[in-house]
């Protein structure tokens, strides 16, 4: 069976991604995988792989943080979650511009439709 090491975030991190969490009563946090993620109905639209902050963005948002240095978030070597993308480690020194994004983040996702539970 193969053994996946799923990287931690640190103290640091954790209070990074807490300072640009978009403030709406909208918004969840959950725990995913020994990480943090945030959730708008049901849809994961930014989160903690490890010390990188992860977002879900519209198409123009996304080939605009890519060009800017984003990086396709890819948890297993070959599986890149096409939707996602971390944003440069630079970043942490500009958390304005980060705030900007996860605004725009959770702006786009909560126009996806509503994710349900599943019971399974």
């Amino acid at each position: 069976m193969l053994e996946i090491k799923i990287p931690r975030p640190d103290e640091n991190t954790k209070k990074f991604f807490n300072s640009v969490l978009p403030t709406d009563p909208s918004v969840k946090v959950r725990p995913m995988f020994g990480n943090v993620s945030s959730f708008v109905n049901g849809s994961m639209f930014m989160g903690l792989f490890g010390n990188d902050l992860f977002l879900r963005l519209s198409d123009k948002d996304n080939h605009e943080l890519l060009e800017n240095g984003g990086v396709v978030l890819e948890p297993m070597k070959g599986k890149p979650m096409k939707d996602y993308t971390l944003i440069p480690k630079t970043w942490s020194n500009e958390p304005s511009k980060v705030r900007l994004c996860t605004s725009k983040s959770l702006a786009w996702a909560s126009k996806l439709p509503e994710r349900k539970k599943s019971n399974s």
